[in-house]
């Protein structure tokens, strides 16, 4: 693994390439061993990375799941939206397991915070939304797309707030509830959130940079390799997803340099992470959908149940249309295919090759293999119709598939050659 770490160069970026959930974390832990930064860059506590180490879950929201590998400089980019409280628990989460991450931690000034007061707007209007139109997005009421529209209003408040005075900075935070409370009708609680911000602002505001893009680039200087982790996935992108059932940030990998303030022409490599299969959380077109007998079936075997919000995923089967998209828009070097093992009791595996004149998807149907891979660690040792399934995801998208996920540890990682 450590050559091929070497390989990707000395900027490289793990982009998710369906709805999200498809298990970008893991891979980011395996590969952050071997890189000397760990970058995030947009995004907020929407997104959930869930590692295994030791048997013990960590689930991480807002930190990268790269996180766990102690020593290394974690950076928090301008393009992110932070919930302060989610942040803090993450911290402590880190703290418990032996890892002191604050000394480490770098936090743009311009990335905006989340406040409570976001959450009420966000499930208000997602409720107006059902209302008025029968749908809503299938938000996470986690207060990501309010926040945003805060910043896109040039009203929010940033995290270069936490180094100003106590009395400056409560009196904007109370101007702000009263201001949301008024517009959208909630019941806002501005002390509450002045608790949450000074708990926040007595462990942090020190780690507030002065500009992290330029502290990017001292480290490119320094020739130390940067790992940067996607959020959510290309799908879910505000320009190029499947809009309006998106994200309120640029999840490709142009948005996640964008948030950290490094030029294009620094990435030397981009993972795009697929699942073997799809799911989708909320609203929004599903072309692969499966069947709700076999949707019950993916769901029970990949855990299927949100990181951030406990529910139950839409499932379904790949679809190569997509993974070409998003290799367009991202410029994949290789693939990771995770959850491999989550099919190994299917009679056949269903992958989507396109749509016919009507718009109905077009399937190929591969035969499944019926014997376990989990734990698998070799390409070779996987069953004859595992490897042929990887190599017709190959054959069709272009690109190489370099590493499998082969269950939930964080050995469970097959690094092919080819």
């Amino acid at each position: 693994m450590q050559q091929f770490a070497q390989n990707l160069g000395p900027v490289s970026a793990v982009i998710g390439a369906q709805w999200g959930d498809e298990g970008k974390g893991k891979v980011i832990d395996i590969l952050a061993e071997y890189f000397d930064v760990i970058a995030r860059a947009s995004g907020g506590a929407n997104a959930g990375h869930t590692i295994v180490v030791n048997g013990k879950k960590h689930v991480f929201h807002l930190l990268p799941a790269g996180s766990l590998r102690a020593g290394k400089p974690v950076v928090l980019g301008a393009a992110m939206v932070i919930h302060l409280p989610t942040l803090l628990e993450e911290i402590k989460m880190l703290g418990d397991a032996g890892i002191n991450i604050v000394p480490q931690l770098h936090i743009a000034p311009a990335a905006h915070i989340v406040f409570d007061y976001h959450n009420e707007i966000d499930a208000a209007l997602e409720k107006q939304r059902v209302e008025e139109r029968g749908q809503g997005i299938g938000t996470t009421k986690r207060g990501i797309g309010p926040a945003y529209m805060d910043k896109a209003a040039r009203s929010g408040l940033r995290m270069e707030s936490l180094q100003w005075s106590d009395d400056v900075l409560q009196k904007e935070i109370a101007l702000r509830v009263k201001e949301a409370s008024s517009l959208y009708g909630i019941s806002g609680d501005a002390k509450a959130e002045w608790s949450n911000v000074k708990q926040a602002k007595d462990l942090l505001k020190d780690r507030v940079a002065r500009n992290t893009a330029a502290l990017m680039h001292s480290f490119l200087k320094g020739k130390q390799t940067i790992l940067i982790e996607g959020a959510q996935a290309t799908l879910l992108d505000l320009d190029h997803g499947t809009y309006p059932y998106v994200t309120s940030s640029n999840t490709t990998a142009a948005g996640a340099l964008q948030g950290l303030g490094l030029p294009p022409r620094t990435l030397t490599s981009c993972i795009g992470v697929a699942k073997s299969y799809c799911t989708r959380v909320g609203s929004g077109t599903f072309l692969t959908e499966a069947d709700e007998a076999s949707q019950q079936r993916l769901r029970d075997r990949g855990g299927e149940f949100g990181a951030t919000t406990g529910r139950p995923r839409r499932c379904g089967w790949m679809h190569i249309p997509d993974l070409k998209y998003a290799a367009m828009i991202n410029g994949f070097d290789c693939w990771n295919i995770t959850k491999l093992d989550v099919l190994d009791t299917e009679e056949e595996i269903f992958v989507g090759v396109g749509e016919n004149a009507d718009g109905k998807v077009l399937y190929e149907r591969l035969p499944g293999w019926k014997s376990s891979t989990e734990g698998v660690r070799s390409s070779e040792k996987l069953p004859l119709n595992a490897q042929n399934f990887i190599q017709f995801i190959e054959k069709n998208t272009g690109i190489p598939v370099r590493l499998i996920g082969t269950g939930q540890a964080r050995e469970d990682m097959i690094l092919r050659s080819s």
